[in-house]
């Protein structure tokens, strides 16, 4: 839904990184190399950012109001 805060393995901070690396992806760069470029040299961080599905638009609608 929403990016973690922090890598579930390492502890790695890797929320910041979530906005310039879907951009780039989504403006056709290789997910490899821009992950290189943030910095992001953990399998596992990198494993965050590359498998993170972001549903958080078709949640809402099913919330109920409070």
């Amino acid at each position: 839904m929403i990016i973690p805060v922090r890598c579930f393995t390492c502890g790695s901070l890797i929320a910041d990184k979530w906005e310039p690396f879907i951009t780039r992806v989504n403006a056709g760069e290789d997910p490899q190399k821009v992950l290189d470029d943030l910095g992001v040299r953990r399998y596992c961080c990198r494993r965050m950012l590359l498998s993170h599905v972001d549903i958080i638009k078709e949640v809402v609608n099913y919330t109920r109001p409070i």
